[in-house]
């Protein structure tokens, strides 16, 4: 599968979900890494107008959840995130966020990820460290 299709194949299944009211959207991957973006708007804050953490939290659960389906087979098994620990470095008003999970870890029963949220110009919102545990569908 190309990568056009790749990214097309995650948006598509974001339609309708958490992923789609915040705005996220994956635009880039390669052999170990994913991305997607997040616009930065009175939809994403909290109330005194910045980027509230657990808008990004779901960024970071999003992108580090999405990125473990590379690593499985997709017709048997399937991706529960188990644990996510973030920290915010830098707060944000507007613009735009980008995260990219970057694979630590990639075993038979758990897939281990750290993601990267930075602004535009590359300053470090937040990171986390997430961890996927892969189960057999018959358990879905």
């Amino acid at each position: 599968m190309d990568k056009t299709a790749i990214l097309q194949k995650f948006n598509e299944h974001s339609k309708n979900t958490l992923m789609d009211t915040l705005g996220i959207e994956y635009i880039a991957v390669g052999s170990d890494f994913l991305t997607a973006q997040m616009p930065v708007n009175a939809r994403v804050h909290q109330p005194y107008g910045q980027l509230h953490g657990g808008a990004t939290a779901a960024l970071a659960e999003s992108v580090g959840s999405a990125a473990s389906n590379f690593f499985i087979d997709q017709k048997t098994q399937f991706i529960n995130g188990i644990q996510l620990s973030i920290n915010h470095i830098k707060s944000k008003r507007e613009g735009m966020v980008f995260a990219t999970a970057r694979n630590i870890h990639k075993g038979k029963t758990t897939h281990l990820w750290e993601v990267r949220i930075v602004d535009e110009e590359d300053h470090l919102i937040s990171i986390a460290k997430m961890t996927n545990i892969v189960l057999n569908s018959s358990k879905k």
